[in-house]
């Protein structure tokens, strides 16, 4: 479950995953055992997760819209750009919300769970293009 927070990652957090262009997924215990992953970007919010693999997503969704900004869209609003990228992406960003999962986009979709998960497949595949086209352009 996403959790936006506005302050500056723990001091105590480590690198999941690095990206290019300054973003990268940080973990962080929590001091109860468990840890949480936190998206982070220029001149966005951050935002934080339970589930690595939801980071991850998360990081794909905003690669596939060339970034998106969620304040100022209140607590259930979905940015713009999301929603005008097509129904893979705005499935891919609903699965990172807290208590959406497969079965629920399937639902609300009227679709099989396999075709939610081709859908994330897709988001998936066109941001590590999209990814490997900026490195190529010496972006990093």
């Amino acid at each position: 479950m996403p959790q936006s927070d506005t302050t500056v990652a723990p001091m105590d957090s480590s690198t999941y995953r690095e990206y290019i262009l300054g973003i990268r997924i940080a973990e962080r215990p929590t001091g109860e055992g468990d840890t949480r992953y936190r998206f982070e970007a220029p001149d966005h919010e951050g935002v934080e997760f339970d589930d690595p693999e939801m980071a991850t997503l998360y990081a794909d969704v905003y690669f596939d819209v060339n970034g998106f900004q969620e304040a100022g869209t209140g607590e259930r609003g979905v940015p713009p750009t999301v929603i005008q990228a097509g129904r893979d992406t705005l499935v891919a960003y609903f699965l990172t919300q807290a208590g959406v999962d497969v079965h629920w986009a399937a639902s609300f979709y009227g679709e099989k769970p396999e075709k939610i998960e081709r859908y994330v497949s897709r988001v998936r595949k066109r941001s590590k293009k999209i990814r490997e086209g900026a490195k190529e352009q010496g972006h990093v």
